[in-house]
């Protein structure tokens, strides 16, 4: 009788583990989720499922062989200032809101920023080879991949809302989302418009236009310029104008521009160019965007939504009696954060606890009248059905009212940190990490955009890229490295 050689049964497993890892990232609400883990939350990331098998087959016992890059210290300084700082909300005298306890809050966030860190620590630590990081990479385009072929297939829904064909997609949208297809927006496989068009700029453009522009691609495969990446590239752009996605059309117009900055003054620069002035290269890159935004705008009044941006100052109706920035439903964003400044000046050093802005949100809010702030009345008057509780729609707003000086300080290093291995990519020789250089770059001003609108650390989409960024820094010089391996999972 043959013996079975469990190693190799676990590494295939690994592997397997592995794909399903990167291909299921865009799957954020999964209908199917454990209660414990965060059933009943917006953010159900399928990914969570191939990622247990990873942290128990392989993450974890490659900690007996390899050290954690330094990164984890201000991450870990992070953890424990908020660990700290929700203890110290266990003195304080919360009120359940809304059928929910703070004591289960508290341990739904825990839960939450512990798979956050899961992600990362995941991500970091799985790649080994140059060769490895490729690998994953192309499973991401894969899953992002299929995200934008589902989103493909809702885009008719937005010239013609056919009743049938939106109860056909709508069917199969309930299989991996827990919200019902919009009929004006797509959504791809997430829970909302919004959160496809950042996961579309945050997962999926920084790598694409990276490779653009340094000419390295993950594939064999080209076809003289052209690159699969190339493609990628043309479909991501045009699946996300149609999630109409304000947040997701201004990252896309900024990537517009500096993507051809970097292109005509650092990787493609041809001699007979060398001295073109910057003044010139500005304008260029300048009506890049414009002609960016006039697709946009042509695209855009298609959506009644989208067009809120122009038709305040087109159309003269009784809505000119509110302001600009309440017909386009963002003054409740800086009622928000003004809300967890108040917190922080009242809980300056440790903040009120992880997962408690929504108990002080009510007595912290700015002395105003709310009558004519439909969203913010909504927030403060008790109703049946309501059972989710506010967040301050911003990472660094709900940092400094949560964890107050120290934990923002410490998640301020932990990106200080990141930044770090960015630049020591950039500024790297080898083409290799050149593209990771580059396109680390692209992620973090991307970041520096999505931060003003998400708060969650759940949704994976900052932890896998900061990840990357971090294994590519601490790989080995891929110049030492003349024959590169197959990806291996070693146990």
């Amino acid at each position: 009788m043959t013996q079975v050689n469990w190693q190799d049964i676990t590494a295939k497993v690994a592997r397997v583990a592995w794909v399903l890892f990167f291909i299921s990232l865009p799957v954020t609400s999964f209908p199917l989720f454990p209660a414990d883990l965060g059933g009943r939350t917006l953010v159900r990331p399928l990914a969570i499922y191939p990622l247990v098998i990873l942290l128990i087959l392989l993450i974890i016992p490659r900690l007996i062989k390899r050290p954690m890059p330094n990164t984890y210290l201000p991450l870990l300084a992070f953890t424990l200032a908020a660990l700290v700082s929700t203890i110290f909300a266990f003195t304080s005298d919360l009120e359940a809101l809304r059928g929910i306890t703070p004591i289960s809050r508290i341990v739904r966030n825990l839960i939450t920023l512990g798979l956050g860190l899961s992600f990362y620590f995941t991500t970091t630590m799985l790649h080994e080879t140059w060769e490895d990081l490729s690998f994953s990479l192309r499973w991401l385009y894969a899953g992002m991949g299929l995200a934008l072929l589902w989103g493909t297939v809702q885009i008719p829904l937005v010239f013609h809302n056919s009743p049938l064909y939106y109860k056909i997609v709508n069917f199969f949208q309930s299989l991996v989302s827990t919200r019902k297809l919009f009929s004006t927006r797509v959504s791809g496989l997430t829970y909302e418009p919004k959160w496809f068009a950042e996961q579309i700029c945050f997962l999926l453009l920084p790598w694409l236009i990276g490779s653009v522009l340094s000419g390295k691609s993950s594939f064999h495969w080209r076809w003289r310029q052209v690159t699969v990446e190339w493609l990628l590239l043309l479909w991501a752009v045009g699946v996300l104008v149609f999630t109409f996605s304000r947040t997701g059309l201004v990252i896309l117009a900024a990537l517009a521009f500096i993507g051809y900055i970097l292109s005509r003054y650092y990787f493609h620069k041809k001699p007979q160019h060398a001295h073109r002035p910057m003044r010139r290269r500005i304008l260029e890159a300048s009506a890049i965007v414009l002609a960016v935004l006039a697709g946009i705008f042509i695209v855009g009044s298609q959506n009644a939504y989208f067009s809120r941006l122009w038709r305040y100052w087109t159309e003269a109706t009784k809505e000119r009696e509110r302001t600009y920035f309440e017909y386009i439903a963002v003054e409740q964003r800086f009622v928000y954060w003004e809300t967890a400044l108040r917190m922080f000046d009242e809980y300056p050093w440790l903040g009120v606890g992880l997962g408690n802005y929504a108990f002080y949100f009510d007595q912290m809010l700015p002395n105003q009248p709310w009558n004519e702030q439909k969203e913010i009345v909504r927030q403060i008057t008790p109703g049946e059905g309501r059972d989710r509780l506010i967040t301050a729609k911003n990472l660094y707003a709900r940092l400094i009212a949560e964890t107050g000086i120290f934990g923002t300080a410490a998640f301020t290093t932990f990106l200080v940190a990141i930044l770090g291995c960015a630049l020591f990519l950039w500024f790297s020789p080898t083409p290799e990490q050149k593209f990771w250089g580059i396109s680390a770059f692209l992620a973090l001003i991307v970041f520096g955009f999505v931060i003003f609108a998400f708060d969650s650390f759940a949704l994976p989409n900052m932890w896998i890229v900061f990840g990357l960024i971090t294994s590519a820094a601490h790989l080995p010089d891929p110049a030492g490295q003349n024959n590169p391996v197959p990806a291996s999972i070693e146990v």
